[in-house]
């Protein structure tokens, strides 16, 4: 999947993510001004330390009523400027959450909503990595970075205007001075901005890699493959190592420059008050004040160099959350929805041509080429091929997991483009080739398809299509537990289930990836009953792995390189012998050796 992030600054990232999380503007000001407030508490005590020094202290003696009311003058901004600078805090800690909030939602609310043809070129861990890793960054700036540039940001504005007042020309040479600094962080920013996008990328890598590893464990111990594959995720680990240690070494850069800067501004202050003297009317307590408020100035720079460090965390987290934002959704809704027809319904498949989307420089070859046909309404057709063929491809088209390059999928003489989502799931259903169930009973994943059934309703379902006697095999029945992906349950017992599921929606209709998993003789028989009954009256489209599949069809289609090849029922594609009576006579070779 591409992700169009390259192109953005980091101004511009920033830009789009206050757009995409609109809670952090909404509310902004409050903060803003509260963090204002507690800036100018900060900023009054050096201007009462000079006032103390030039009016409590003389050569008479010291003037105690003068210092204790400014002593209590002090006590009482600070206290005000505590509380602002807190509810400061807490209001922009509560908008970010809320903006994080809504930023996660979307984000996993998008993901789903990707076509099938994203979906297939972006690895998961990938995309789990947007969700959490990625966000959660974003949490932890908020946490501590952006609220480091609401507070210091502030305090540095508003330091440098009383600066200005007290005598322009210190405040010159301060600003002076400290400006180098500023073109010190303008280019190690440039190296952070590549290193963390590198770092990013390693840490999805190797989220990608565990996740393979634990999903599968079973076949990885299977074939003894623990060890190399180990050796894969260690590799990713030393790699996203070594770009965060990269990227942390640059960083640590930052932190002593700052103190260095800081060191020779305060100096070239101090020098040159000294050399102008008191003949420039700066008085003892102005110069004091002066060195108080540039140490304020400078005391946020040194917070800065640490904060930058962790904003380019963030931002190069943002640039690929919103990356993955930029991806248009697809199939997208359409318009003005047409409703399709009541009844049964007939599909067609109308010139399509289908190939996934380029990565990079990486022209994708097509999938599909010109393929046409029409399945009229209660035909059950069987899509058979050699693998990569483009079977699986066609029956993504047809359920409108995917939209085609060229060409278009009719269900009931209404182009799928003018369908509503809502519409097109309740007529028609997916069973794909290698079924999903959550966690829970099998009763739990009966219900995922439709919650408001009751328990009468699954029974009928599981009598209907004639699998009571592999229900009473189960230690539970319904309340059997399926495990995490129905790890506890084999693929054809998965299957089964996903039938079951499928005939609670009551599709007009179904279109069946079969699975590829050997099953047991008496799980296929059962498979294939549950099947029967399942598509009698439906119009069923079942891509076919197994040729017994094919022979029990009204008709089957026959895909090579793309295309529809051949077209007939089974009897008459064997007695042709082209592609079809090729594939046949291999099978039936293969079953006979087994």
């Amino acid at each position: 999947m591409s992700e169009p992030i390259s192109r953005w600054s980091a101004a511009e990232t920033i830009g789009k993510g206050v757009r995409a999380a609109p809670a952090l503007r909404i509310g902004f000001v409050t903060p803003l001004f509260l963090a204002l407030m507690g800036a100018a508490g900060r900023v009054v005590t050096p201007i009462l330390v000079q006032q103390a020094i030039d009016r409590g202290l003389s050569p008479k003696g010291v003037s105690v009523d003068t210092v204790v009311r400014l002593g209590l003058v002090a006590f009482g901004v600070i206290c005000v400027a505590t509380w602002a600078q807190r509810t400061a805090v807490y209001r922009l800690g509560r908008r970010s959450e809320e903006a994080l909030y809504g930023l996660r939602v979307r984000l996993f609310e998008h993901i789903h909503r990707l076509s099938i043809a994203d979906h297939s070129e972006e690895r998961k861990g990938a995309l789990v990595a947007r969700v959490t890793s990625d966000v959660e960054t974003l949490a932890q700036f908020f946490q501590w970075g952006g609220l480091a540039w609401l507070l210091d940001g502030t305090l540095m504005l508003l330091v440098a205007g009383v600066m200005l007042a007290y005598d322009w020309v210190l405040a010159i040479v301060a600003f002076v001075v400290a400006a180098p600094l500023a073109l010190v962080l303008q280019r190690v920013q440039r190296h952070l901005v590549k290193a963390y996008d590198s770092a990013r990328e390693k840490n999805a890598n190797v989220m990608t890699q565990i996740s393979e590893v634990v999903a599968g464990a079973e076949t990885l111990r299977a074939y003894r493959s623990g060890p190399r594959y180990a050796r894969r995720v260690k590799d990713a680990s030393h790699e996203r190592s070594k770009s965060f240690i990269r990227a942390g070494t640059i960083g640590a850069f930052l932190f002593p420059s700052g103190e260095v800067f800081g060191v020779f501004t305060v100096s070239a202050v101090v020098v040159t008050g000294l050399l102008r003297g008191p003949d420039s009317g700066l008085t003892a307590g102005a110069m004091v004040g002066f060195v108080f408020l540039t140490y304020r100035f400078l005391e946020p720079i040194a917070e800065f160099t640490e904060v930058l460090d962790q904003t380019q965390t963030a931002v190069a987290g943002m640039r690929r959350v919103l990356g993955v934002l930029e991806i248009p959704i697809g199939p997208p809704e359409p318009t003005v929805p047409m409703r399709l027809p009541e009844g049964g319904l007939a599909v067609t498949v109308d010139r399509v041509d289908f190939s996934y989307r380029s990565r990079g420089d990486i022209d994708e070859p097509p999938v599909l080429i010109d393929v046409n046909v029409h399945i009229p309404a209660g035909q059950q057709v069987a899509v058979v091929g050699e693998t990569g063929s483009g079977k699986t491809t066609l029956g993504r088209l047809v359920a409108r997991l995917a939209d085609p390059v060229a060409g278009a999928v009719l269900v009931g003489g209404v182009p799928l483009t003018r369908v509503s989502n809502a519409d097109l799931r309740r007529r028609l259903t997916v069973v794909p080739q290698e079924p999903f169930l959550f966690e829970g009973t099998i009763a739990a994943n009966l219900l995922f398809a439709r919650p408001n059934l009751g328990r009468a309703d699954l029974e009928a379902a599981v009598a209907a299509l004639d699998l009571g006697d592999w229900l009473d095999t189960l230690p539970d029945g319904l309340d059997t537990e399926v495990g995490e992906r129905g790890a506890q349950m084999s693929a054809g017992e998965r299957q089964l289930v996903a039938l079951i599921r499928a005939s609670l929606v009551d599709p007009d209709v179904l279109v069946l990836d079969e699975a590829t998993s050997s099953v047991d003789a008496l799980t296929e028989v059962r498979l294939a009953r549950a099947l029967e009954k399942l598509a009698s009256g439906r119009t069923t489209i079942a891509i076919a792995h197994r040729l017994s599949t094919a022979a029990r069809a009204d008709r089957v289609l026959v895909l090579d390189h793309g295309r529809l090849v051949e077209d007939g029922t089974h009897l008459d594609l064997v007695q042709r012998g082209g592609t079809y009576a090729r594939m046949y006579d291999a099978w039936v070779a293969a079953t006979s050796a087994g």
